[in-house]
């Protein structure tokens, strides 16, 4: 799945909304340390230039993206200005849909034990990674309302899956727990329910997985899947499920390995730009305070530069928030007292620790 630029890597910068601008500094600061010859160029797509002109992610930046760009660094999207979102339907789905990035890559890695909501779990017992279909599903758009606003009003949301995109994220996910010397992996429908698109997945899997027979290829209902999540996380290595469970699962996943604040994401498609963010939203109530926890920002460059061929640095990265962890220095809502760009710059004091 990772890519090696031929020249120096460039990245196209949308910090958003919200702390997205806080906690990206964070992260270019480190990314300058680790990575002084990535090249950036800033964006301001986000709720202020869609209140200013209605410009939300003109085709003209898709192409860009597409042909000048190795990766996107994305902030965080959603303002309470503008009720609808618009804004960010329009630049996170835009970008995911028009840009055919299939694959949602969301690791859940826990750091610190004193940081898991689960009795008695270490580090080693949550270490998986979820593989969410990100163009298909229920997030499509695709459905209707009828009769509105009478009391007999219907709505109507469609779920898609073709065997092309059930196919291919299925094998991406078999292709990275091969490369990466996993053996299990676990595959989350709802078949028993819903009989015809999963029905789709689960014969799919069947096939793929005969390819890969050292992979251990199990099965889970969504609902048991999120149980087994809870209660022994330490079955898990690889996880690969449609959007909608996979966005659920994987906000789960953030919650055991120590909260949102720690969740990295990557939205890929190998051999294309990708674009990379922290999941935990744009925070209006505490944008603007300097106290948001930029470690999912931070965590979140380090998978970029592991994406661009550069795993060493990931590591490094990851080992220098997990060192902050141990130490306590971490933002108020982990149990610390640092602010964001104090955050920032523990990380940056732990990477120099490693020299």
């Amino acid at each position: 799945m990772p890519t090696t630029p031929q020249r120096p890597p460039k990245i196209a910068v949308l910090p958003g909304d919200g702390i997205g601008h806080e906690v990206l500094e964070q992260g270019l600061r480190v990314l300058a340390a680790v990575a002084p010859d990535v090249t950036y160029e800033h964006f301001d797509f986000g709720a202020e230039r869609y209140l200013r002109d209605g410009t939300t992610l003109p085709d003209s930046a898709l192409e860009r993206f597409r042909t000048e760009f190795d990766c996107i660094y994305l902030g965080a999207l959603g303002d309470p200005r503008v009720p609808s979102n618009v804004h960010a339907k329009d630049i996170l789905l835009g970008s995911r849909f028009k840009l055919d990035l299939y694959i949602n890559f969301r690791p859940v890695r826990l750091l610190d034990a004193r940081y898991c909501p689960l009795k008695y779990k270490r580090p080693e017992d949550i270490d998986f990674v979820v593989f969410r279909e990100n163009t298909e599903g229920l997030y499509t758009g695709i459905g209707g309302q009828f009769k509105r606003d009478t009391p007999d009003e219907i709505a109507i949301e469609q779920e898609i899956n073709t065997r092309k995109g059930v196919e291919r994220i299925i094998r991406a996910a078999f292709e990275w727990a091969d490369t990466h010397g996993k053996t299990k992996m676990c595959m989350s429908d709802k078949a028993n329910a819903m009989r015809h698109g999963h029905e789709l997945w689960q014969r799919v899997y069947k096939l793929v997985a005969a390819e890969y027979p050292r992979i251990q290829a199990s099965h889970l209902y969504v609902d048991v899947l999120t149980m087994r999540m809870v209660q022994a996380p330490e079955e898990f290595e690889v996880i690969v499920t449609n959007n909608l469970f996979g966005d659920i699962v994987t906000d789960l996943g953030a919650a055991i390995q120590g909260g949102i604040g720690l969740a990295a994401s990557g939205n890929l498609h190998p051999g294309r730009v990708g674009l990379y963010e922290p999941v935990h939203g744009s925070a209006p109530d505490i944008a603007g305070k300097g106290i948001a926890n930029p470690f999912a920002a931070i965590l979140t460059a380090g998978m970029m530069l592991g994406q661009l061929g550069r795993p060493e640095d990931e590591r490094r990265i990851g080992d220098a928030v997990g060192a902050c962890l141990l130490a306590g220095h971490v933002t108020r809502e982990l149990g610390g007292t640092l602010r964001t760009a104090e955050a920032g710059t523990a990380v940056l004091d732990a990477l120099s620790a490693q020299a």
